[in-house]
């Protein structure tokens, strides 16, 4: 099978370039931004078996795979793709970490993921309608719809950027909500990773949650907020908590799991244990002031399976009733990383 013998020979050279890219690649990238909006070609090759081992094997922990494609495209402000939004079950809104909008249409036969349409890319504009890569805010990590508006989380400058999309889509323009002090304080390169909005009805509904992806208290935790985006003092009811970190795993992205919880998606990296993902539930009644949160992990993949840098989280209701996990892959722009879009149903 064509995966398997491409990731044989390139598993050390994705490492190398991981362990590169914590600290470089946007050195390298930073102007590869859309520079205006523009539709693009993204060419799609289905991937149908998620365990490289066992091709027929389609249930993993609480999931079952249901499809995937790898994306390419010749467009160079395509890939890093780092946060993801689906508004329903057959559209993306993704944003990359070069400070990039990308929507694009998804395409079923039978209900498995077989395509990619209509793809579109953009940059995401400052206050002033100037893109906001130019000014060195690209790092965009994290992305969550709240009303009619967009907040996305932009790591490096430790901000969190509010576009009225619903409105004016990719013409929105961003204003930076307040923030907590404590947002001075996080690791270089290991904070927004996490942004997501609970439903109304549901605890903390109309706040945005917050899981820094490796920015830890002193217990080794990921540290972690609630906060109001309508706050006019970034400190004012904010509520702190952490969430519990295991097995060197780093939070990646997370998003609301009806009907209340918070599903978390991680990735592992080192030199000896090579790459890895998983996904972790969290109650959203558990998260208080002062708690430490945890919770079930629902799969754990190496480079076994079909993965690669896992950095964007969505769920959805497919046509049948069935909750879809949808994950997306960063490749950091690296010609041995890959775009990915994995699909699983969550059976419970």
């Amino acid at each position: 099978m064509r995966y398997v013998s491409r990731r044989t020979v390139v598993v050390s050279a994705v490492l190398i370039a991981l362990a590169a890219a914590v600290g470089t690649f946007a050195v390298a990238q930073n102007l590869r931004f859309a520079p205006s909006p523009e539709t693009i070609e993204v060419r799609a090759l289905p991937i149908t078996s998620f365990d490289n081992r066992d091709p027929a094997r389609v249930r993993f922990g609480a999931l079952e795979f249901r499809g995937g494609l790898e994306l390419t495209s010749s467009f160079s402000a395509f890939g890093g793709i780092s946060g993801l939004l689906m508004p329903d079950h057959d559209h993306l809104l993704a944003i990359t970490d070069n400070g990039s909008w990308l929507k694009a249409r998804l395409v079923y036969n039978d209900g498995r993921l077989v395509n990619l349409a209509d793809a579109e890319m953009a940059p995401l504009l400052g206050a002033d309608g100037k893109p906001l890569a130019g000014r060195r805010a690209y790092d965009a990590e994290s992305i969550a719809r709240l009303g009619d508006s967009v907040y996305v989380g932009i790591e490096r400058v430790d901000r969190i950027v509010q576009f009225a999309y619903n409105s004016h889509g990719f013409a929105a323009r961003g204003e930076d909500i307040r923030v907590p002090n404590d947002f001075n304080s996080f690791a270089k390169n290991a904070s927004l990773e996490c942004l997501t909005a609970p439903p109304p009805g549901q605890p903390h509904a109309g706040k945005l949650v917050v899981v820094t992806e490796r920015s830890l208290d002193a217990a080794g935790n990921h540290r972690a907020f609630v906060l109001d985006p309508a706050a006019k003092d970034g400190d004012a009811g904010v509520l702190r908590f952490t969430v519990a970190r295991s097995d060197d795993f780093d939070v990646t992205d997370c998003t609301i799991l009806p009907p209340g919880d918070v599903l978390l998606l991680e990735r592992r990296f080192s030199p000896l244990r090579g790459v890895a993902m998983r996904m972790r539930r969290v109650s959203l009644a558990a998260i208080k002031d002062g708690a430490l949160v945890d919770g079930p992990v629902l799969i754990e993949a190496d480079l076994g399976y079909q993965i690669d840098n896992m950095e964007g989280l969505a769920v959805t209701k497919n046509t049948a009733g069935e909750t879809i996990v949808t994950i997306v892959s960063d490749d950091n722009f690296s010609p041995v990383q890959r775009n990915l879009i994995l699909q699983f149903a969550l059976i419970e």
